[in-house]
């Protein structure tokens, strides 16, 4: 081959070989151009599906030399797919997390009614789903050294939203709570974020039954992490000052002021409402979620979040070496700050102990959980087999132990009765005849759960025979933290029927026996002459000699028989006026015939729907539940009321207790 033929055939190679490489590279472009952004460019490799072809690529691969490819080009090249994918549109960026100073600039907005609350609920839901995080803290009014209801509750997301909730203004008005408002307070996946924000949900749970989970204290926050720089101890204050070099205003006036005013004033709201949004920003910080390339940009799960607060959820500030909870907050109001060792910078030693190790006193402390689950779920069933009951497995055995019934089925456990019932359900729809579950009918919780009486005892105890002869319709489970928050709203209800039935609770009508203060005045000074004596100056000694005279009707000088008596005069007296406040309500409603009880055990059940929002109940349970059924069998029948002990006052003025039970009864002819 001639010299120049030879020159053409090497400069036609080198460029087959350089145009077959930039197609192929055309090719890989166009692949890793198909991919989702978030996808590696080794996954790109490994992809076992195949991109479409480049149709252009392939023809010109068919004209030019081909050559040997490294493997991963050649899978690259290979590999198409046969149907070409539009990736996803990308989501909008989210909204950087604002600077301190940006966060605490916004302006409070103030909620005093359901109709407000639910104008700006979207807006915190939405900022909620970007980080599930609230800064909270809450104001009330001391009088006379005792703590009064929480006035305020102020809650602040990331971006520095605060509302500003009045919860006497509900109260006041007797409205609801907002469902919302109680589901973004107990809910498990949403962080409240404060200095003694723990402390703060008992006052909630005590005063108003809201239900406060998901706490975190900042102060063990600040103490984990060993970079923030403590300097003037862990009050919210200072941790502001340290941390933000934010300076907030805590004077007397200010935290003392009147917080159950009918207009807050702009200071008492931008007061309140910097506390909820420092809570927030000392949050962000410590976390570094407000630092360029703190993650901030991109928001925060709940599990992010929690994972980096772990076992400091839920958890009361104690501080080290302390048995009893600290006071939560170095400048709360009206209470007193003992000094705490290890808020001093010298203190050296700024580890946080494990508070899952501490004796934590949580909601419903006091509370003995069942040991053993409520419902068996055992069926008894009538000789021919029609479904009677639940029962629990106990006394579905005594049945087999007596040999009145035969065991048909052991899952589920059936018993057949060998004998006619008393009675039969009215329908196979019937509340008593279907399976349940064992767990808190408000929130689910399965376990820590006891028996929950929907009417309390009080009132049912008054109740005729029939109307709780096997009835367990209005008994429920419900977790320890539930009830406590259901007997706080029990309360409420209570105080409103006294005031309607003139039933007082706890004042002097309400007290079965009353101490005489004569007759306490006159057994004191015949004590005091028996005991002192001749010791009492003359002039003191004949007064109490006098008041002694006057009482007992004698006017001659008293002897040592006299004085004894007086001294040993009984006190208590019986009080006429006292009817229990529970027996009194009863026969209040008993006087307006069956309807009136009914109506009684109806607005309870109510009261329980509408103040918990139960959403495990048992199936077919109602709030009229066997009404209809009473109307039809006892239209014509007395009901029967049972009171208390009848009670005499002897002479002497001692209490005598008469053995025999008095009965009243009350006519239902009037139904309606």
């Amino acid at each position: 081959m001639s010299h120049r033929g030879t020159l053409t055939a090497v400069i036609t190679t080198v460029l087959g070989a350089t145009l077959g490489g930039l197609l192929v590279w055309r090719v890989y472009r166009t692949k890793r151009k198909r991919l989702p952004p978030v996808q590696e460019a080794g996954d790109l490799l490994r992809a076992p599906c195949p991109v479409e072809k480049d149709s252009a690529a392939e023809e010109h691969q068919t004209d030019q030399p081909t050559h040997p490819l490294p493997e991963e080009e050649f899978q690259a090249a290979e590999c198409p797919t046969t149907q070409q994918q539009q990736p996803p549109p990308p989501p909008p960026p989210p909204a950087p997390v604002p600077s301190s100073e940006e966060l605490l600039a916004v302006t409070p907005v103030t909620v005093s009614s359901e109709e407000e609350w639910q104008r700006l609920w979207p807006l915190m839901q939405k900022e909620l789903s970007v980080f599930p995080v609230l800064g909270l803290d809450c104001e009330w009014v001391s009088v006379k050294g005792r703590a009064s209801a929480v006035s305020l509750l102020q809650m602040a997301t990331y971006s520095g939203l605060c509302v500003l909730v009045r919860l006497l203004a509900f109260r006041s008005a007797q409205q609801p709570f907002p469902l919302s408002l109680m589901e973004v307070l107990r809910d498990p996946h949403v962080l409240k974020v404060g200095v003694g924000c723990y402390e703060d949900g008992k006052r909630l749970t005590r005063d108003y039954g809201l239900s406060l989970t998901c706490t975190v204290d900042l102060r063990y926050l600040a103490l984990r992490q060993r970079q923030a720089v403590v300097n003037n101890g862990l009050s919210l204050k200072s941790l502001a000052e340290d941390l933000l070099n934010v300076s907030l205003d805590k004077s007397l006036e200010l935290r003392c002021s009147d917080w159950e005013a009918d207009q807050l004033t702009l200071k008492q709201m931008n007061y309140a409402a910097r506390d909820a949004q420092v809570s927030i920003a000392l949050f962000l910080h410590l976390l570094g979620l407000d630092a360029p390339g703190g993650g901030g940009g991109s928001g925060g799960s709940y599990s992010e979040l929690a994972a980096r607060c772990q076992g400091l959820v839920d958890a009361p500030f104690r501080s080290r070496g302390d048995g009893e909870d600290r006071p939560p907050d170095g400048e709360r109001r009206r209470r007193t700050r003992k000094p705490a060792a290890f808020e001093s910078p010298e203190s050296g030693d700024q580890q946080v102990p494990d508070p899952r190790k501490h004796k934590r006193k949580p909601l419903g402390v006091g509370y003995s959980a069942r040991k053993s689950p409520l419902y068996d779920n055992c069926f008894l069933h009538a000789p021919d087999g029609q479904p009677l009951c639940t029962c629990d497995k106990k006394k579905a055995k005594w049945y087999l132990d007596k040999g009145i019934g035969v065991l048909q089925s052991e899952d589920p456990f059936v018993v057949r009765l060998l004998f006619e019932p008393s009675g039969r359900p009215d329908s196979q729809q019937d509340y008593y005849l279907t399976a349940k579950e064992n767990l808190c009918v408000v929130c689910g919780k399965a376990d820590s759960y006891i028996r929950k009486n929907i009417v309390p005892h009080e009132y049912r105890r008054h109740f005729p025979t029939e109307m709780k002869d096997h009835n367990s319709h209005d008994i429920l489970l419900l977790c320890t933290s539930c009830h406590a928050a259901s007997n706080v709203h029990d309360g409420f209800l209570k105080q409103r029927l006294a005031e309607e039935f003139a039933a007082p609770q706890g004042c002097e009508e309400g007290v079965r026996p009353l101490e005489d203060s004569d007759r306490r005045r006159v057994r004191s000074a015949a004590r005091a002459l028996l005991t002192a004596g001749e010791a009492l100056p003359e002039l003191r000694r004949d007064e109490l000699q006098a008041l002694i005279r006057s009482f007992l009707g004698e006017e001659r000088e008293l002897t040592e028989a006299s004085l004894q008596q007086a001294a040993a005069l009984e006190t208590r007296i019986f009080n006429e006026a006292y009817v229990p406040h529970g027996l009194k309500v009863v026969r209040t409603c008993a006087e307006q015939g069956l309807r009136g009880l009914m109506d009684l055990e109806r607005r309870w059940r109510q009261h329980f729907l509408t103040a918990m929002r139960p959403r495990h109940l048992p199936p077919l349970w109602s709030p009229d539940h066997n009404h209809s059924k009473f109307l039809r069998k006892f239209a014509a029948v007395g009901l029967r009321i049972e009171a208390l002990p009848c009670r005499e006052v002897h002479p002497n003025g001692t209490l005598n207790v008469l053995p025999p039970r008095c009965f009243l009864f009350f006519p239902v002819c009037r139904l309606f």
